[in-house]
């Protein structure tokens, strides 16, 4: 079997190989038969890597511990759903996981574009064969899954942290949105080297961007429950540098989308939306790079490996290469429209992002400050909570006003009356909120006061938006209010799903500022029968168990809780001692109001011989509000990337008008 493996990933690399250099030849000297076999080899790529996928996967679930890396992450006591993310738990075998997903989308977006961008599609083959290239030698000759060794009798086990529900979604999630920002990376390439540079590119791959973009931003948010639920430690994002890493390639991709309907309105911004393509994807080869080589202590990082040296310079070469092809071509790129108005939506769009990637430079520059001073000095010198928090503040906060002016103020130019006019509403609602929380209390926090104020003012004209485009459907003679709701949905769901998903990123803001400004903690040893407050609850320790299960011993203490008069019933907080992996974890007790939004959570930080627990409790305000959002973000993410054949006539009339081919 792993001799299967190791052949089936030689015949990828062989592809890859094939693809990139007949590809590169077929589209320098217009050879269609070559370019079609160079494409076929592509599609072929993916077919090889399921099959050592497929082995690979067979061997975690048969517990083949003559394979290295079964050995090294699993044991016949795992449950078998975690034996299955063992795939893509360890280093190699996340790497063959990039390599399947890369392939898989590069066999799908040329396929799916070849007729209708046949001589776009041409020099996207040799790029997307480039980066496969890259990842199939990595997996042959420097991280190979199918390193076999004499068999133990039983695997090392699996880290108990990533024993978790959500260790089978958050990385493949992030993987899905990593690999996807390498589609419009490579169509982006594609038109700069053939000089294809109208719209083609952007709609072959405006979904394939969207997809990336929901992939990375739900795979980030259950990465932040995993931590809040799992790791213990009452929170649900650290700036840990591997958090950091997801989070750059999305703030660059959310740029993007903005940008992108700049230059599909007015021809604007072509320059730009070329950069921050290069600058997502690199951001993306960056993240892996951090989570692989083991040059970041992280509780989400793999240990020191080989891989490291390999990643630096392929992420040197594709920026290098990448910026000199994008300067090769800046004579071509430059519109000849400009900025009419710096009160316009072209001009709020790029003051969004211009925060967005005020942002993403800052968070960029935390996560590589320690290892340029550890370069320079001798140590590393990480750059604390409060700086990340600084930033957040000062870009994060501007970008949620503008997410409720940018999208109502008119496009070319907007006068001050009609400003007044528009935004007289949200700004009264805005208004309103604000006295009411400084009535309520709220002002011992500015930046929360202020999150919840603009929070307001973009709910507002959301709800605007949707009530007047609804009763413009009505008029137009919709049947009922329900069907003028959704044909309005229906007409533009592009936009209008970007309307749900600023209200889910409006939730966000709010569970954010909650539960960091307005949360408490209480700290206490407690022996059985006695009792600790916080808030207004109580808390009664009332008894200790002990219980084997398969792969671990857990150990439970119960709490009788209390809110005023209230029995609220029981709650356990404790710790699994692992056998085999001959680790401990925390595991937290967490009741949840739905109704208000609050946690109570409880970790048993140290538990002593004599049945005494010390314990340390939080309430956190409106926490429930983030994984809301989460759902919010899911839906409004679903709805833009619907197939819209309203908007599928508009892009064809336009490439009609532009002497473009009109079929896809």
């Amino acid at each position: 079997m792993p001799e299967l493996g190791r052949a089936a990933l030689l015949v990828t690399l062989g592809l890859s190989v094939y693809a990139l250099v007949a590809g590169a030849m077929a589209a320098h000297l217009g050879r269609r038969r070559l370019a079609r076999s160079a494409q076929n080899a592509l599609v072929a790529s993916f077919a090889t890597t399921a099959v050592a996928a497929a082995v690979l996967l067979a061997a975690l679930l048969r517990n083949d511990f003559s394979f290295t890396y079964v050995s090294r992450t699993t044991s016949e006591a795992l449950p078998t759903a975690y034996t299955i993310s063992a795939f893509w738990g360890g280093q190699e075998g996340s790497l063959l996981l990039w390599l399947l997903v890369l392939t898989g989308f590069g066999a799908a977006a040329v396929s799916l574009n070849r007729r209708w961008a046949r001589d776009l599609i041409v020099w996207v083959v040799p790029v997307f064969a480039g980066v496969a290239t890259f990842f199939a030698f990595l997996v042959v000759a420097v991280a190979s899954p199918f390193a076999t060794q004499v068999a133990p009798t039983d695997g090392a086990g699996m880290t108990p942290s990533l024993q978790n529900p959500y260790m089978l979604a958050h990385p493949p999630l992030l993987y899905l949105g990593y690999v996807g920002l390498t589609v419009p990376f490579a169509f982006a390439m594609g038109a700069l080297l053939s000089t294809k540079l109208d719209e083609r590119w952007l709609i072959a791959t405006r979904r394939w961007t969207l997809f990336a973009w929901a992939a990375l931003g739900i795979g980030q948010l259950l990465g932040s429950h995993w931590a809040y639920v799992e790791v213990g430690w009452g929170g649900y994002y650290a700036w840990d540098p591997v958090e950091n890493a997801a989070l750059m390639p999305w703030l660059a991709a959310t740029a993007f989308l903005h940008s992108v309907m700049i230059q599909e309105r007015r021809g604007m911004l072509k320059v730009w939306n070329v950069l921050l393509v290069i600058l997502a994807f690199s951001l993306s080869l960056f993240g892996t790079f951090l989570t692989r080589s083991g040059v970041v202590n992280s509780i989400h990082s793999f240990t020191q490996s080989s891989i490291g040296p390999w990643f630096l310079a392929f992420i040197v070469l594709v920026v290098t290469v990448s910026l000199g092809l994008l300067f090769w071509r800046l004579p071509q790129l430059r519109s000849p429209t400009k900025l009419e108005s710096p009160v316009s939506r072209e001009a709020a769009f790029l003051y969004n992002n211009l925060l967005l990637l005020a942002l993403c430079l800052a968070i960029l520059w935390g996560v590589v400050y320690p290892m340029l001073s550890e370069l320079v000095r001798g140590e590393a010198v990480v750059l604390g909570r409060s700086y990340y928090d600084f930033f957040l503040r000062a870009f994060g906060l501007p970008l949620l006003l503008l997410m409720g002016i940018g999208p109502l103020i008119a496009w070319r130019r907007a006068s001050l009356k009609s400003l007044a006019t528009t935004f007289r509403w949200p700004t009264g609602v805005a208004a309103a909120t604000g006295i009411v929380l400084l009535l309520l209390g709220a002002g011992s926090s500015v930046p929360g006061l202020v999150a919840y104020t603009f929070s307001a003012f973009v709910l507002a004209t959301i709800a605007m938006e949707f009530a007047r485009g609804t009763r413009a459907r009505k008029a137009l003679g919709a049947s009922s209010w329900p069907a003028a709701f959704a044909s309005l949905i229906s007409r533009n769901r592009r936009r209008y799903g970007g309307y749900v998903v600023h209200a889910a990123i409006v939730m966000l803001a709010i569970g954010i500022a909650g539960s960091s400004a307005f949360d408490s903690v209480a700290e206490a040893k407690l022996a059985r029968g006695e009792s600790m407050t916080i808030g207004d609850y109580t808390l009664r320790y009332s008894s200790l168990d002990e219980r084997a299960t398969a792969n671990a011993t857990e150990i439970r203490a119960t709490f009788d809780v209390r809110r005023g008069d209230r029995d609220l019933g029981t709650l356990q907080a404790g710790k699994n001692a692992y056998t085999i992996e001959d680790q401990i974890s925390n595991e937290v007790g967490i009741r949840s109001d739905r109704l208000t939004g609050e946690d109570l959570f409880v970790i048993a930080e140290q538990i002593n011989r004599d049945g005494s627990v010390q314990f340390r409790v939080f309430v956190k305000p409106l926490v429930n509000l983030i994984w809301l959002a989460g759902l919010v973000f899911l839906v409004g993410s679903l709805v833009t990337l619907w197939p819209d054949r309203h908007e599928q006539r508009r892009l064809v009339a336009r490439a009609s008008e532009a002497g473009l081919p009109a079929t896809r």
